[in-house]
């Protein structure tokens, strides 16, 4: 995957404001539409969205340190290690384990269900299927102070804008596409009882490793499978600085004004198959479409290919940042291929583990 030049696009930015009034709804084919990049940024969110995202992605850094064994109590392997921890389960394109990032997962039923309870009516037929109904596994409060709290409150602003989202999606493209039915992408964010978050912590590339070589060495080229993926921007911890070294956990660590190395971060294919850099600024969460989206409306709209390469500049530099998967509760159908979401996960899941 040599990258002969770097090109960074800007994507659709648009106010909170704008997109719930329906102001930028004429922007909308530019971020969604045949030739655009599938991804839109929104910015001016609500007061609380920094503060918040800065605590969370701090605590993956905190997380990650903690000692191997605290960390393997966190593990599930019976949900394919898609609840609490996971380093080194997934497999990436070469046949190598992934060991440069680490995840922490929960299941964002708590977004509609406040126990985090999944009523019954729509387990009833997926109860084995835990990767989506298992309760959340977290780490003790003293490992972690504020973790929980705190996750589930970025989580739950994160799936409120992503509301917003849909429905302006929906005003525009509702009961005009193949197999999108008026007020489709809306119902899903709103009402899905398997959206699930991932906060992942990418640690500093090993000096001299041949992975470096590698555009996409922080994480491979992939889909998203949900319908709607909602995303951080990236900060960017130097684990040398003192300050960081002598932070408690729970602190909010010092970050990076930038990765130091400028080809580091989230690289796109768009519509064309061109391969461009995406920045995401700090105070803002940027959207972009997934793979059962595509499903479900027959290709109209379009997953998008996406990877993140790490900096081979800096190798004392991690990345953390928080990624939270809007798609379909499991009785939910997918398109004409798949009977329900259930049977389309789990398509999926055989092909990356």
């Amino acid at each position: 995957m040599a990258q002969q030049e770097i090109v960074t696009v800007s994507p659709v930015v648009v106010s909170l404001s704008d997109l719930a009034s329906g102001k930028s709804d004429s922007l909308l084919p530019e971020a969604f539409g045949p030739e655009s990049l599938g991804i839109i940024v929104v910015k001016n969110l609500p007061a609380e969205f920094q503060e918040l995202r800065s605590r969370v992605l701090s605590s993956a850094s905190h997380l990650a340190g903690l000692p191997k064994e605290k960390l393997t109590q966190l593990e599930d392997p019976d949900s394919h290690f898609l609840n609490g921890w996971s380093l080194g389960k997934e497999i990436l394109s070469n046949g190598i384990p992934d060991n440069f990032k680490g995840s922490f997962y929960t299941n964002c039923s708590f977004y509609g269900y406040p126990d985090g309870k999944i009523p019954d009516e729509f387990l009833n037929g997926y109860e084995k299927l835990t990767s989506y109904t298992a309760a959340g596994i977290w780490p003790a409060e003293t490992d972690v102070p504020g973790f929980q709290q705190d996750l589930k409150a970025l989580c739950k602003l994160m799936i409120g804008v992503a509301e917003d989202v849909a429905r302006a999606v929906d005003r525009l493209f509702g009961g005009k596409l193949d197999g999108y039915p008026k007020g489709y992408l809306e119902h899903i964010v709103a009402t899905s009882t398997t959206t699930k978050a991932r906060l992942l912590h990418y640690f500093p590339p090993p000096a001299n490793s041949e992975a470096l070589d590698n555009d996409d060495s922080w994480c491979g080229e992939h889909f998203d499978f949900s319908c709607l993926t909602a995303l951080t921007s990236a900060q960017f911890v130097d684990e040398s600085d003192e300050t960081n070294k002598s932070a408690l956990p729970g602190q909010v660590l010092k970050e990076l004004a930038k990765s130091p190395d400028p080809t580091s971060g989230l690289y796109i294919k768009n519509r064309k198959g061109e391969v461009v850099k995406v920045n995401i600024p700090k105070d803002c969460l940027a959207f972009q479409t997934g793979s059962a989206l595509q499903e479900a409306t027959s290709g109209n709209f379009k997953a998008v290919p996406h990877y993140v390469q790490g900096s081979k500049t800096g190798t004392t530099v991690s990345r953390n940042t928080l990624a939270v998967f809007c798609q379909p509760s499991l009785h939910e159908p997918v398109g004409s291929k798949f009977e329900d979401f259930a049977t389309y996960s789990q398509y999926i899941l055989k092909s990356i583990h």
